[in-house]
């Protein structure tokens, strides 16, 4: 039997790289998926590829900064689908590089507003969704949510945030059956490092590659099967932990 199956998911940032990879990899284990984007086109790309396989999902459209966008991505998801059992909360963006003292307040505001605010949005409403049959929750925080970053302060502030609101949380709605842990992924081909609009240039990539472990950069797949272990019912004694998949670059 798939290990999702029966079972309805949510993916936020779902149109490219982790959560992409994570969306077409609930659907191959039996999932309902709701994949969230602001990105429509590759968004609706993704489902096009779980349906075309013969699975189900669909599209919504959300600015995880909304909280009456993500109020409307739950109450779509229960709508279509009739409950919710999983949510990867991964929708992200690195911003841009600079010293702390000169990354300005509105860069800081806009990385905190999506990766960490967006999170805790998103989470609200999940949250009462689940209440009544329990689940699982799964926010992406990062390697940089566990060390200082130069050059990263927002980022590495924000991930951190990621990585408490995971853990009171967990501490919270554990006696509903709710599950809630954090992923923390090391250096990924994703468009956030190496897509053309990417922040992160040769140097810092070739450095990420020499200071880890397996020697290479980690592919989106490699996260996308430690979100599904956390989502199944293998992990049914897990809550309230952060799981570091880097190749070894922490170690």
């Amino acid at each position: 039997m798939s290990l999702l199956q029966g079972k309805v998911a949510i993916v936020t940032g779902g149109a490219s790289g982790i959560g992409k990879a994570t969306a077409l990899r609930f659907a191959d284990e039996g999932a309902q998926v709701m994949v969230a984007d602001t990105n429509e086109a590759s968004g609706q790309a993704v489902v096009d590829l779980i349906t075309q396989t013969g699975g189900q999902a669909y599209f919504q459209q959300v600015d995880v900064r909304s909280d009456a966008q993500c109020a409307l991505l739950v109450s779509a998801t229960l709508a279509r689908f009739g409950q919710l059992d999983i949510a990867f909360n991964n929708a992200g963006i690195s911003g841009t590089p600079a010293l702390t003292e000169e990354q300005g307040l509105e860069q800081w505001r806009l990385v905190l507003d999506v990766n960490l605010t967006g999170v805790f949005n998103c989470m609200v409403h999940q949250l009462r969704a689940m209440k009544a049959k329990g689940g699982s929750i799964i926010n992406t925080a990062s390697i940089m949510g566990l060390q200082g970053t130069p050059g990263a302060a927002a980022y590495s502030a924000s991930k951190h945030g990621v990585i408490g609101l995971t853990r009171s949380a967990a501490m919270e709605y554990g006696k509903y059956g709710i599950r809630i842990n954090a992923l923390c992924p090391g250096y990924v081909t994703t468009p956030m490092t190496v897509g053309p609009e990417s922040e992160f240039n040769g140097k810092v990539l070739e450095h990420a590659v020499k200071t880890t472990a397996l020697r290479r950069l980690g592919e989106p797949q490699e996260q996308a099967e430690m979100v599904l272990w956390l989502a199944s019912d293998e992990a049914s004694y897990v809550t309230g932990a952060h799981f570091v998949v880097d190749g070894g670059a922490t170690a």
